[in-house]
């Protein structure tokens, strides 16, 4: 027996859409921050991450303008970085993981901090105006917070902080939440991750015509 099932790519990702836009209750996302959402709930597979997903009023606007402005994409993750369309990106942004860099298993000995969170430290050169995305690891997300901290630290455009896990992924999160040291969206809790972050990045990308 062979099954039939639906071969179109085009009609399986309209119905995909249509489908989380018939489920999910999207009410309380402006016509700005919806696609972002969808987006989001689409790489998850799950109706109802939209009770979880917080985005402050001007991060849409934000994200999109650092795009459109050539501002960098800067990663914690491969997984982050390798996800992102390229050709949705619309000045040529570079995206840049530091994650692999050989400075960085030094840094994170003489830190006493994970790689993730060490890694960050290179990013300062590429911070001002950037679209940051942390879809892995809490340290990074805990770390970028202590950073920014310091006034003299430059301050990227906005901030994708949806590291998933069970240890500090729900603390970093509320921390980014609670201070906003930028234009933000979160996933709450323990539920994030690289598809979930990657999601956000294209949404943003593909509303930058």
């Amino acid at each position: 027996m062979t099954y039939t099932y639906e071969t179109d790519g085009a009609a399986i990702y309209a119905q995909s859409f249509a489908m989380i836009r018939a489920e999910a209750d999207l009410s309380r996302f402006t016509a700005e921050q919806e696609p972002i959402a969808v987006r989001m709930i689409h790489a998850a597979g799950m109706v109802g991450l939209e009770r979880h997903i917080r985005l402050s009023p001007d991060f849409a606007y934000a994200a999109r303008a650092a795009l459109m402005a050539g501002a960098p994409v800067l990663c914690d993750a491969r997984m982050v970085s390798e996800g992102v369309t390229r050709a949705r990106l619309p000045a040529d942004n570079q995206v840049i993981c530091t994650l692999w860099d050989a400075q960085v298993p030094h840094l994170a000995r003489e830190m006493s901090n994970t790689r993730s969170a060490a890694a960050l430290e290179l990013w300062r050169p590429h911070l001002k105006g950037a679209l940051v995305a942390i879809g892995n690891a809490p340290t990074a997300l805990f770390h970028l917070l202590n950073m920014l901290k310091d006034p003299t630290c430059p301050r990227p455009a906005a901030i994708i902080g949806c590291p998933v896990g069970f240890v500090g992924a729900r603390e970093s999160k509320d921390a980014l939440w609670t201070d906003q040291p930028a234009p933000c969206c979160i996933v709450e809790g323990r539920l994030g991750g690289s598809a979930i972050t990657v999601a956000g990045i294209n949404a943003i990308a593909s509303r930058t015509e």
